[in-house]
């Protein structure tokens, strides 16, 4: 398993992909990879209870790489839109329906 040197940062719509590290599938239920900690973006650490963390995405190649990897591992960027949260605009929109349609007669 080889160790990434460096960040390779892929661009995919607005949203980039940060690499941090790959390894190999074993077998159906278990792959092993290799994550270059020096290569982690602190902005992407958070701390909870007094331990830090950062969440990853773990995919699985299309294709096997030169060294034999098959899987791929990169920081997940993902961040909730700063104006509302998702949960809260799917609650204001059902919200809103049941009122335009006038459910508030409903027996329970």
């Amino acid at each position: 398993m080889t160790i990434l040197s460096e960040i390779n940062i892929k661009k995919m719509g607005e949203e980039k992909t940060v690499y941090i590290g790959n390894g190999q599938k074993k077998n159906e239920t278990w792959m092993k990879a290799s994550i270059c900690l020096s290569n982690i973006p602190k902005e992407h650490t958070f701390e909870y209870n007094g331990k830090k963390y950062m969440k990853v995405n773990i995919n699985i190649k299309d294709e096997v790489d030169q060294y034999g990897n098959d899987v791929s591992v990169s920081v997940d960027t993902w961040k909730p839109d700063a104006d509302q949260s998702t949960k809260e605009k799917v609650v204001a929109k059902s919200k809103a329906k049941a009122a335009a349609i006038g459910n508030d007669d409903l027996p329970f």
